[in-house]
């Protein structure tokens, strides 16, 4: 599975410049390549990007968290989620999962990586957690 160009640079635009808050990555069958489904301007919340990933189908996602340490630092860390839900397809699970870590090593700089199933796997307080 190959990742689209695309993916690349626009992951970097959300690393670097800050220019989206999340990116939506899906598989493209027929193309053979992750490509970008969706992109969230630095404005949108937490809520707007899970409410963006499919009920019922497979994606990868990058969520840019902003939030303040205890020490009243300004501080963001980068998610890579992996989007598998239960109720999704056999075969899309399967395409997602086998393609996952050859996807996940060409964005550099991720800082932390979930694996969801369902909603409370990711939701906002395990993020939280997890930057700390």
């Amino acid at each position: 599975m190959g990742v689209a160009e695309n993916s690349k640079s626009t992951y970097l635009e959300l690393q670097r410049k800050k220019v989206f808050r999340y990116v939506i990555f899906k598989i493209d069958e027929k193309k053979k390549e992750v490509v970008v489904e969706k992109t969230g301007g630095p404005s949108e919340s937490y809520d707007d990007f899970t409410a963006s990933l499919p009920e019922a189908d497979c994606r990868y996602a990058v969520y840019d968290f902003d939030f303040v340490t205890s020490e009243n630092c300004q501080k963001s860390k980068i998610f890579f989620i992996a989007w598998s839900p239960s109720v999704s397809r056999i075969r899309s699970k399967m395409l997602y999962a086998t393609s996952k870590d050859r996807f996940r090593r060409e964005l550099q700089g991720i800082h932390y990586e979930i694996q969801a199933t369902d909603p409370t796997e990711m939701d906002l307080e395990v993020i939280r957690e997890r930057a700390r």
